[in-house]
């Protein structure tokens, strides 16, 4: 059995309108854990644990150590967890409720995902990569999968991108679903752009820091497979400001009742903005990838942040 629910597309008329053509949204935000990242890392732990795994060890900015410890819980293993000093605790507790033991170290996730490799070599644990797996894009295919059953092919598809896992999940659905002539924009918040560096120095690439507030987006380097996707497919690497990517989440909240974090509301942003590679599409389709560690606070914090940042005074002094 799938650790996954099957996710609703709906039709968005208040996007549409701002857009200027159909615009539907695949709604994983309605995931279990909040976030698209149940499909793969529930399918990947399944795997692990039904070869013998009997503890997992993972790494997270927080969407997918939840996800992990969702799947740990549900597959009656313990799941341990490193994060990054910026994870909230919110993200912290979620993983917590769900029976992980949390670790802190380093002060992004790629100084975390080096101490959780090191913890597995030392006690045993089974790794589960937060992104970089092909159990993992394979499982993200589901996606476009259930899209495909239900709707025709999209004129263009939006997916944020991270670490670049769901893009790789999302590509290998469109080609299965026959859907390779779809181009897709794929799209980071400024201080977050892994991918677009790839693209611009022809292979993955070291961030030289990662300063986006949006900090599950925050990988410092992009995974090779998302890279070797822009060779066979037509993939337009774009960026967002983090105060578009806030108010997007705003904005999407008030017309869909619906709350999402900053590197959910990155792909929202480029619809609502307009973004000059749809402008001709016939109709776009929108990954709603959620993520859980979001409340009105935490929105309200965030539009705090872009305002002191835009202000010359990113620490709030």
């Amino acid at each position: 059995m799938p650790l996954h629910v099957r996710t609703p597309v709906w039709d968005s008329p208040a996007l549409s309108r701002a857009f200027g053509a159909p615009v539907w949204l695949k709604m994983d935000a309605l995931q279990p854990v909040g976030s698209f990242k149940i499909r793969g890392l529930g399918s990947y732990c399944s795997e692990l644990v039904a070869q013998g795994a009997a503890a997992l060890i993972s790494s997270s900015g927080g969407n997918a150590g939840y996800a992990v410890a969702y799947a740990g819980r549900k597959l009656g293993v313990p799941t341990h967890v490193v994060v990054p000093r910026r994870t909230s605790e919110q993200a912290r507790q979620n993983m917590r409720d769900e029976g992980a033991e949390v670790l802190e170290h380093g002060e992004i996730w790629d100084d975390a995902h080096a101490r959780a490799l090191e913890l597995a070599e030392q006690t045993g644990g089974a790794y589960v990569h937060p992104f970089d797996a092909p159990s993992i894009w394979r499982g993200h295919a589901s996606i476009i999968e259930e899209v495909a059953a239900e709707r025709p092919a999209p004129g263009a598809v939006v997916v944020s991108v991270g670490g670049g896992g769901l893009l790789c999940g999302v590509l290998t659905g469109m080609h299965a679903a026959g859907w390779q002539d779809v181009p897709v924009l794929a799209v980071e918040t400024e201080g977050a752009a892994s991918f677009a560096l790839a693209v611009q120095a022809g292979g993955p690439a070291d961030l030289a820091e990662v300063s986006s507030l949006a900090t599950t987006l925050g990988a410092r380097r992009v995974c090779q497979e998302a890279w070797e996707w822009t060779q066979r497919h037509a993939i337009t690497a774009w960026q967002v400001s983090d105060r578009q990517a806030v108010e997007a989440c705003l904005r999407f909240a008030d017309s869909h009742r619906v709350l999402v974090e900053p590197s959910c509301g990155a792909a929202l942003a480029s619809v609502y903005q307009q973004a000059e590679p749809l402008r001709d599409s016939s109709s776009v389709l929108v990954i709603v990838c959620g993520g859980a560690g979001v409340d009105r606070g935490a929105l309200r914090g965030w539009q705090k942040q872009v305002d002191l940042v835009e202000k010359g005074d990113p620490d709030g002094h």
